[in-house]
């Protein structure tokens, strides 16, 4: 089947990057996958191929605007869901190492046929919570980005995820919307757990009207042993 890319070309060029055939060619086979899959289990709302290419190829790789993924880097993409932004990144910047990590199996399975299929390397699909997964030694402030597009409130996502990040690191939100009272409520949660909120960077998906922002959470100081709190906690009852 053949495919309008200009539109995801020119997105890609909007933020300094050009691909290879080969990489496109990724691209389109993990797009394929998608829709295969999500015919028997629940990937994506999103299924038409320039909406894949707006909403979720060029939303992921937007972060490339926003900090310097040129380098070698150890990035966990939490709540992965489908695998965004974590195999984007992996397809563009193939050096960079990525834990994609979630709750449901299902999606872990299929995330795994992805990597083979696309025979990525340096990423591997992990399941379990956060919740506990950040309680383990090899997980646990190992991180030099945590990255999540997952839809929660910033406090409790900080919760999650700071934990993750190494002394010096970063933890990158995915957000969209006005977020300002969102972070405003976060800076406690953010505190308690060991960060600080460095900026919030705005900007419109390529290609679309879609506005975006990063919340960059910069990892000052370890977290205390008791975060995260056990599973639901975080999220039925964000520190503030």
């Amino acid at each position: 089947m053949r495919y309008q890319i200009d539109q995801f070309q020119n997105g890609l060029e909007k933020l300094n990057i050009s691909i290879s055939e080969n990489k496109l060619k990724k691209f389109i086979c993990f797009y394929e996958m998608l829709i295969e899959k999500n015919k028997v289990m629940n990937l994506t709302a999103i299924t038409e191929f320039d909406d894949v290419v707006k909403k979720h190829f060029l939303d992921s790789i937007s972060l490339a605007g926003s900090i310097d993924l040129n380098g070698e880097c150890k990035i966990l993409d939490l709540g992965t869901g489908a695998g965004f932004p974590g195999i984007p990144l992996k397809i563009v910047f193939p050096q960079l190492e990525i834990i994609l990590m979630d709750s449901l199996n299902k999606r872990i399975l299929f995330l795994q046929e992805v990597i083979s299929e696309l025979n990525l390397d340096k990423v591997t699909a992990v399941h379990g919570r956060a919740e506990e997964m950040a309680r383990k030694s090899e997980f646990r402030e190992q991180f030099d980005f945590c990255v999540s597009r997952a839809v929660a409130n910033l406090s409790s996502l900080s919760e999650y995820c700071i934990p993750f990040v190494k002394e010096g690191g970063m933890f990158i939100s995915y957000k969209s919307g006005e977020i300002e009272e969102e972070v405003n409520q976060a800076k406690k949660a953010v505190h308690v757990l060991g960060g600080e909120i460095v900026k919030v960077d705005k900007f419109m998906i390529p290609e679309t009207d879609i506005y975006r922002s990063f919340v960059h959470i910069r990892k000052k100081q370890r977290t205390p042993r008791i975060y995260p709190r056990k599973a639901g906690t975080p999220a039925k009852n964000p520190i503030h």
